[in-house]
């Protein structure tokens, strides 16, 4: 089995360890019912050792939450890394919030930035994962009663402190394997907690701009200021 496949399949059964309490009602684990395609993408893209590694923050709804893949719209997932396979259904799923695999047709926009601009900047596939791979730092995900997702950050401490030793051993042992050079947080928090987890023995590591709608930043054109980001780190795209 190959190493990351292992680290994968030990963190998810680790989170799904947990307990995790109101507000949050519904917890998705696609390293469970999307394995098919989140070890294809391991297994495929996941050979070391890597120029940089990216390390984001948790499952999209409409990305990762549908495709097992990071930041993973259906679309760049199908039809530019040439990942389709077969995707069940979370143990309790919220009503406004189903996983329909690769028949989603909303995007991720996260997503449809992150690899829009691999696709725009690298061509092939096989050219951005030669350099580079992407990770989630937390596999699951959180909702509401609501259906309002609910971020890792946002959880009880003593939940949270539960989630993040998960989460910071599966990093460790993921960076292990991947052997980069450099770490490259998407977003400030998913930086924090590389920078919690690897300690003094961590590569260099760096933060971009996270690609999420909510920001007005990168709303403005992220692309361009992720560019920047990588060049104030050394990182010739």
């Amino acid at each position: 089995m190959d190493d990351l496949v292992k680290v994968s399949r030990r963190l998810s059964l680790a989170v799904d360890s947990l307990d995790f309490g109101e507000p949050v009602t519904n917890v998705y684990n696609p390293l469970r019912y999307a394995r098919a395609p989140h070890e294809l993408y391991l297994t495929r893209y996941g050979k070391g050792p890597k120029e940089a590694v990216f390390v984001g923050m948790n499952p999209g709804l409409f990305g990762m939450a549908q495709t097992g893949v990071p930041f993973g719209d259906v679309g760049f997932v199908r039809e530019w890394m040439g990942i389709e396979a077969s995707v069940g259904r979370p143990v309790t799923e919220h009503p406004k919030r189903p996983i329909l695999g690769f028949a989603c047709e909303r995007s991720e926009v996260s997503g449809s930035r992150l690899w829009g601009w691999a696709q725009t900047r690298f061509g092939t596939p096989e050219a951005f994962f030669e350099r580079f791979f992407v990770l989630n730092y937390c596999p699951l995900v959180f909702l509401e009663r609501s259906g309002r997702n609910r971020t890792p950050d946002k959880l009880p401490p003593d939940e949270r402190a539960a989630l993040m030793a998960c989460c910071d051993r599966a990093l460790r042992d993921s960076i292990a394997i991947l052997a980069p050079e450099q770490i490259v947080g998407v977003g400030v928090w998913a930086t924090k907690r590389a920078v919690a987890a690897l300690g003094e023995a961590a590569p260099e590591i760096g933060t971009v701009l996270h690609p999420s709608p909510a920001s007005p930043k990168a709303n403005r054109g992220w692309a361009p200021q992720a560019e920047k980001d990588l060049r104030r780190l050394g990182i010739e795209v």
